[in-house]
């Protein structure tokens, strides 16, 4: 119409003012950040260079907290699920947080607990306080873990537990090289491993046991391993705290004492033998770290792995991340879907 001036209407997610930067440029901030871990100048370079809108630093880097503060409730539906799940997958990592007068040792450890299908992440420490306050203690399943300490403290609850296999058979491998000639850790790592197989195929059928005869063939050569190596292996008496015991004796009094906790996943498919998924899931924290090197901000870094372990968990769900970004960012965050009944 003559004399009249027309503005469209804006799009979803872009506030009146007179410069804004559309919720597509936003996820695009976030996504760079913190799905490949671009620093904040090379992420305003790459937007630059694909849209020809060149967004501050400022902004780029303010987008975490905005993120993080829109995936709040998808991260208490995950950490809920997540109570609920039937086996977890727990680690921890060190990683360099700080400022620039930090000392070169100072860090802090990134908690994960996970599942196949649910990611949730904890910055803090290795302490029991830390642990208090990650999801550990309400978790009702299984914990699989590397046998550090603080997942077995009763100040947690009561657990079942999974000693991570692969961890059991790097130690196995130490002790064959102090232990030269020594037969039993070649014939624990054999019965290990001969346990798997059936249960990986178990697993695969939908079955809940393996076959009677090869478990029992299995875990007869394990417990006989078990013996001979502590046999040969002897204890030194005197207290913990100023004995050092020979190596490999500590390993064989688990593997002895804790046979359950060992082979839960020989009686029980259903029960991940090892914490690989939630090594896989830290793994992104050392690739920032060699790609960005120190997280200034303990602040920041706590909301980088909010953003994190909700697009991880969107992914496992085979969900667009990108998307599921823009939707978190315009008030309609991605949400898991309620679990299949068994």
């Amino acid at each position: 119409m003559t004399g009249k001036v027309h503005t469209a209407p804006r799009p979803d997610g872009v506030p009146a003012a007179p410069v804004s930067f559309g919720v597509n440029l936003q996820a695009w901030c976030v996504y760079l950040m913190v799905a490949h871990a671009i620093p904040v100048h090379r992420c305003v370079e790459l937007l630059t260079s694909l849209t020809g809108a060149r967004p501050s630093p400022g902004f780029v880097h303010g987008m975490i907290a905005r993120a993080a503060a829109a995936v709040q409730t998808a991260n208490l539906r995950i950490r809920a699920l997540l109570t609920l799940a039937y086996a977890v997958c727990c680690d921890e990592t060190p990683i360099r947080v700080g400022t620039a007068n930090t000392s070169k040792k100072a860090k802090k450890y990134l908690l994960v607990a996970c599942t196949q299908l649910y990611t949730c992440y904890l910055l803090g420490d290795r302490t029991m306080a830390t642990f208090k306050k990650f999801i550990i203690a309400d978790l009702t399943g299984v914990l699989v873990h590397d046998r550090y300490q603080n997942y077995d403290s009763a100040q947690l609850g009561a657990h079942r537990h999974q000693l991570c296999r692969s961890h059991l058979l790097r130690d196995l491998e130490d002790c064959a090289e102090s232990h030269p000639g020594a037969t039993w850790p070649a014939q624990i790592q054999t019965a290990l491993r001969g346990l798997i197989h059936p249960a990986n195929l178990a697993r695969q059928a939908g079955r809940d046991v393996i076959d009677p005869g090869t478990k029992a063939m299995w875990l007869g050569s394990f417990r006989h391993g078990v013996r001979i190596g502590l046999s040969q292996v002897r204890r030194i008496p005197g207290p913990a705290k100023t004995v050092t015991q020979p190596i490999g004796r500590v390993l064989l009094e688990v593997l002895r004492d804790r046979e359950d906790d060992v082979l839960r996943f020989a009686h029980d498919p259903n029960v991940p033998p090892t914490n690989n998924q939630a090594e896989r899931d830290v793994r992104p924290a050392k690739t920032q770290q060699k790609i960005s090197g120190r997280l200034r901000s303990e602040q920041t870094t706590a909301e980088r792995y909010a953003i994190r372990g909700y697009i991880s968990t969107a992914a496992k769900h085979g969900a667009d991340v990108m998307t599921a970004i823009r939707n978190a960012l315009l008030g309609r965050a991605w949400l898991p879907p309620d679990p299949t009944p068994a």
